[in-house]
């Protein structure tokens, strides 16, 4: 379940989102990139011939390569990757006319490039003439690009040089462009293929090995998830989705829709194919597995994120919402797990972004009473992840005024202040931000609902004062977040109004007296510097 932009899952601890190559440890980049590098000293001794194999040997290779597509796909990724780079550094080392530099570092693009064809062509069949072409484009373009090099490291003449960097400039943006387009047309046809198999298998098997390739290509970016969803990827997904043959793929399937569904292009196709109706099928039919009704939620978190410009066109779910925001609820209620009710309350969290009318029929289902009671279950609301998912939902709801008595009535100004003391554990960045949220949007859910008098003075009475002054005065206790700051003290002073014995008179002068902004700037100022 990938999940794009800064909506409520943005930060997940999702098993499917996976550290893309750039952010891996140095000592195993290097690792990883050994056999790449030999590879290429190889071809240069060997000069792009390969050795030739017996017929025999090339049908077993062939054959066994059909069960490692996906490995050597990552492996085309990890190579192209490597060319990019290092393109990128001939354009800087050419600026600093370093041309040693430059021609040894065109050497080896050159040498990468023939392995990465040559390797590519070894496990992939039934490629087109357009594929060809730029494959021999590419291959005669890196070839110049190296004799020019060559060129001018033979050469001292600084004015022959001088005349000589723009034409390197030129060709190195050609060869760049060959091959982008080359990388783009060898993952619009490895698409292809994957979708085909889909369409095409008359086996489980087969089929899910041609989802599981599909998944793992759409973890490495919004852009190939573009030429999937182009290549029909949506329409052939939901088609398996509405064929109960394929009932144990509907979790690993519905997992690469949310995938693909991060890109406009997804998103566009789900509306052709009616896909918001079936999602809500599935949520909605008691016979399908909990996973299988997990995986619809993170669908539905996917493509109602309240951060994405492209969900206004799903008119759609709005005739489908209530029924999907019914058995969200159900599935919050009866999750026997923390991963279930987190990806269930995302759901619920970006639909009440999504559309007002949401908040009313969660107060309907007793949403409150049932996720209040959820968050005293530490199996199930095991995260900060979780509980910003909850308080996302309750800072919305709090608009509604019938909310205040939901949550007097299920303790929910104890959990409110409990969360004013979230705080992570790990230290991971994530989690820490999330921790933030939680603080951020329960100050704001304390600041709408104190507007009645009765939670009010339950939350003073639970000391949500003195937290709240902690918070605006302790950089450290919020994180040095300025958006934690200022919901403090916006909950602050609607507790001070109906409260006001609550503060000392140096709080009520800093802190509620002054104009918000003011207000907002003393506490930064009390930044802990000792200069």
């Amino acid at each position: 379940m990938a999940f794009k932009g800064e909506d409520c899952l943005d930060s997940l601890p999702l098993p499917v989102q996976r550290m893309h190559l750039i952010q891996v440890d140095s000592v195993q980049r290097w690792m990883d990139d050994l056999k790449l590098m030999t590879d290429c000293e190889c071809m240069c001794i060997l000069q792009s011939k390969p050795i030739s194999i017996e017929k025999d040997e090339q049908n077993e290779l062939i054959l066994s390569s059909q069960y490692s597509t996906c490995d050597n796909l990552q492996q085309l990724l990890k190579r192209a990757w490597i060319i990019s780079t290092e393109l990128t550094r001939i354009a800087l080392k050419v600026e600093k006319n370093r041309w040693q530099r430059v021609h040894s570092m065109t050497v080896r693009v050159n040498c990468h490039v023939r392995s990465m064809i040559n390797e590519y062509n070894t496990f992939s069949r039934n490629f087109s003439e357009e594929m060809h072409q730029f494959e021999k484009l590419l291959i005669d373009k890196c070839s110049e690009f190296t004799a020019f090099t060559e060129r001018c490291i033979q050469t001292e003449d600084e004015q022959i040089l001088k005349s000589m960097k723009s034409c390197i400039n030129e060709m190195l943006t050609t060869v760049a462009q060959y091959f982008g387009q080359l990388i783009e047309l060898v993952l619009t046809h490895e698409a292809q293929n994957l979708l085909r198999q889909i369409e095409l298998s008359d086996s489980m098997y087969s089929t899910e090995l041609a989802i599981s390739s599909l998944f793992s290509l759409t973890q490495e970016g919004a852009h190939l998830c573009r030429i999937i969803a182009k290549e029909g990827g949506v329409v052939a997904l939901f088609k398996i989705c509405r064929q109960d043959c394929f009932r144990c793929l509907y979790p690993q399937t519905l997992r690469t829709l949310a995938s693909i569904c991060c890109v406009e292009e997804g998103m566009h196709q789900l509306e052709k194919v009616d896909g918001i109706l079936c999602l809500a099928d599935i949520l909605t039919d008691n016979t399908h597995s909990e996973a299988t009704h997990a995986e619809a939620a993170a669908v539905i978190a996917q493509i109602t994120s309240p951060h994405l410009t492209f969900t206004q066109h799903l008119s759609s779910f709005l005739e489908n919402m209530e029924e999907i925001v019914t058995a969200l609820v159900k599935l919050c209620q009866e999750a026997s797990s923390g991963e279930v009710f987190l990806l269930a309350s995302a759901a619920l969290a970006n639909i009440t972004f999504f559309d007002t009318m949401a908040c009313e029929i969660l107060l309907q289902l007793n949403a409150m009473k049932i996720l209040l009671a959820a968050c005293s279950d530490k199996r199930i609301v095991d995260t900060p992840y979780s509980r910003d998912q909850v308080v996302t939902i309750l800072a919305n709801m709090s608009v509604l005024d019938q909310c205040a008595s939901e949550i007097i009535q299920g303790n929910g100004v104890q959990l409110l202040m409990e969360m004013l003391f979230e705080r992570s554990s790990s230290g991971n960045s994530a989690e820490v931000a999330a921790c933030e949220r939680v603080q951020q949007k329960s100050a704001v859910t304390l600041a709408r609902l104190s507007r009645d008098p009765e939670v009010a003075d339950a939350a003073v009475k639970l000391s949500c004062i003195p937290r709240l002054i902690k918070l605006c005065r302790s950089p450290t206790e919020r994180n040095n977040s300025d958006s934690v700051l200022v919901a403090c003290l916006v909950a602050l002073r609607r507790l001070a109004v109906m409260s006001p014995d609550g503060l000392e008179d140096s709080d009520f002068q800093q802190l509620v007296k002054p104009r918000l902004v003011d207000s907002f700037l003393l506490c930064t100022n009390m930044e802990e510097s000792f200069v």
